[in-house]
């Protein structure tokens, strides 16, 4: 087995799969659009979900990725070997092309040839679905790794909970799995020992998802006349586990960014197990708050949605921080090296990185008013204590209204002799992890599988209201999200200041022309630079040569975009702005409905 660096294999499995005649696609960015049930992008299938619904795309049928994800349910577990915030996943997609015999005998090929990854077989574990009362068995899969040479006792059968993906939403396209295992050093847990288990004998690697059925409404499943291929193969832990290192830490994905945290703060990493800790929520908290700022749609610190996540990862990283001596401004610092590192693969940090500076400086500052506010309200609280107990629920409150961390208000408790009711706490803790959890667990139910004649429209009126901000208050407008259910439109934009009732008025009344005007959606594909020079606007986050989809409609709107659209402008009735509100600094929201027809 082979020793390897995360840009290596992060080239090696798309050459790979170039090989296999995939087309290497662009990292989608970290904020979905029109996605209204998911703040961030988790997964490299999530930006392909319309394709894999059966959308073409305009690269063809066989693509690969590595995407740029972030998952926020576990922010509390960050700090110990394997969990981490911001991560990059390595995938490949058939879309109605190749099935299982392709997708598992080049899995196999990269991961054991002695050109790729080189893995002793015999290190390898597999698991296949095992069946249950809705679908069969998955024993083509269980075949074909065993026409590969796997021996039985490397193949496991396992339920769903282990081996099935989706549908994405209530119904559509889903089916089960095929993940792959290293097998460590450390001792199996006992003779029932299985990749089911936590133990840490199995490490997942890889992940091979077939989507065969289609989940109808009745909740029984049928048969899907195209059936997809979604792979992803976690690029951190896969580095970790090929290169025996004990957590992904250790990995060349964060040995410049802690070699910096330990010169600012004069620490050792790995001497003494919380200040360890500490450097690790740094490094992950960092990068992961670089990557959203340096988004092409990044957003800045706020109380709201992506906004509220990116303040808590920022302050949480100034907190162990503080707890390790960093210097004031040292944010900004370490995400200097971050933009360092990663800017030859993701230049759009390079880009926004004066941005990304800015507002980790100006964060910095909030959170030290911020806990200056807190100690003044634990002074409140102090002095009518009459027990000598700070109640759990009280200091809940101190956490989740001040941001004030429990940490410092069992500190200054302990200076006034006081105590903290910590039982209490961790219960309304408990509660307040248990509804982030299912916020950051959604799975697009409606969302980017929502391909309703409703939530096309609204796309469609998502991009004549952004010509009409353009048009009415300048070329500065940029699109920085939007979000769509079947009910209305939410589109953020760049822009200063609040937008007057008069401009509101004149945009409002320059999508309803193009609606009346009734022009055709003109989808074209096209180049980058053939989009560009036609004067189409847009992220151009595609990487070079590869092409796009661009929607006309007449002399109104041209933009490259992969959603659901109308087929006339006609079809969106009549067009209403409900609301026009900031969103974070420097980006307004408007919210607005159709009548449609």
């Amino acid at each position: 087995m082979r020793q390897i660096t995360s840009p290596e294999l992060r080239e090696m499995f798309q050459r790979f799969m170039e090989s296999k005649g995939h087309h290497r696609i662009a990292s989608a960015s970290v904020i979905p659009e029109n996605d209204p049930t998911v703040l961030f992008t988790t997964a490299g299938m999530h930006p392909l979900v319309p394709y894999l619904m059966g959308t073409p795309h305009p690269a063809g049928t066989r693509l690969t990725d590595v995407q740029k994800c972030i998952r926020t349910g576990d922010i509390e577990d960050v700090g110990d070997a394997s969990h981490l915030t911001f991560f990059e996943m390595l995938g490949n997609w058939s879309l109605g092309d190749y099935f299982k015999k392709e997708a598992i005998s080049w899995s196999w090929e990269f991961l054991t040839d002695e050109k790729y990854l080189g893995i002793d077989k015999n290190r390898l574990a597999f698991t296949v679905f095992e069946g249950n009362e809705d679908c069969p068995r998955d024993d083509e899969s269980y075949e074909i790794w065993r026409s590969m040479g796997v021996a039985p006792d490397h193949l496991f059968y396992l339920p769903k909970e282990h081996n099935w993906w989706g549908p994405a939403g209530l119904t559509g396209p889903c089916g089960p799995d095929t993940e792959m295992f290293y097998i460590t050093d450390k001792p199996a847990c006992g003779p029932n020992c299985s990749p089911a288990c936590s133990c840490g004998h199995y490490l997942e690697i890889w992940n091979d998802v077939f989507m065969q059925y289609n989940k109808q409404k009745d909740g029984t499943f049928e048969p899907l006349a195209k059936k997809n291929v979604d792979t992803g193969m976690g690029l951190e832990r896969t580095v970790c586990t090929l290169t025996g290192k004990k957590s992904v830490y250790e990995t060349d994905a964060f040995t410049g960014i802690l070699a910096r945290i330990a010169e600012l703060s004069g620490k050792t990493y790995g001497e003494h197990e919380e200040e360890t800790r500490a450097f690790r929520i740094i490094a992950d908290h960092m990068r992961t708050a670089t990557f959203i700022l340096g988004d092409n749609r990044g957003v800045s610190p706020s109380n709201t949605d992506q906004g509220y996540i990116l303040r808590r990862l920022i302050r949480r990283a100034v907190r162990f921080g503080m707890k390790l001596g960093m210097p004031e401004g040292f944010t900004a610092e370490i995400a200097q090296v971050i933009i360092n590192q990663y800017q030859e693969t993701y230049p759009e940090l390079s880009r926004h990185s004066d941005f990304v500076l800015e507002q980790l400086k100006l964060e910095e500052t909030r959170f030290a008013r911020t806990l200056r506010q807190g100690e003044r309200e634990f002074e409140k609280v102090a002095a009518r204590v009459t027990d000598g107990m700070i109640d759990g629920l009280t200091a809940f409150h101190l956490y989740d209204t001040y941001g004030y961390p429990i940490e410092m208000t069992r500190e200054l408790a302990d200076e006034r002799g006081l105590k903290v009711d910590m039982a209490a706490f961790e219960e309304h803790f408990k509660k307040h992890q248990e509804l982030s959890h299912q916020g950051a667990d959604q799975k697009f139910k409606g969302g980017l599988a929502d391909q309703t004649v409703e939530t096309a429209r609204l796309h469609t009126a998502t991009h004549l209201l952004h010509a009409a901000l353009r048009k009415v208050l300048g070329d500065e407008v940029a699109q920085k999200g939007s979000n769509i259910t079947a009910e209305r439109l939410r589109f953020d934009f760049s822009f200063g200041r609040k937008v007057t009732k008069e401009e509101l008025a004149e945009v409002e009344k320059l999508v309803n022309e193009a609606i009346e005007a009734d022009v055709p959606v003109v989808c074209e594909e096209m180049t980058v630079p053939e989009a560009k020079e036609k004067g189409a606007i847009g992220l151009f986050e595609s990487k070079y040569g590869e092409r796009v989809r661009t929607y006309k409609m007449g002399d109104f709107s041209f933009e490259i975009c992969g959603g659901p659209h109308a087929e006339h402008t006609g079809e969106l009735g009549h067009f209403k702005i409900q609301k026009e509100e900031s969103s974070s600094a420097g980006v307004r929201r408007i919210k607005a409905v159709i009548s449609g027809t």
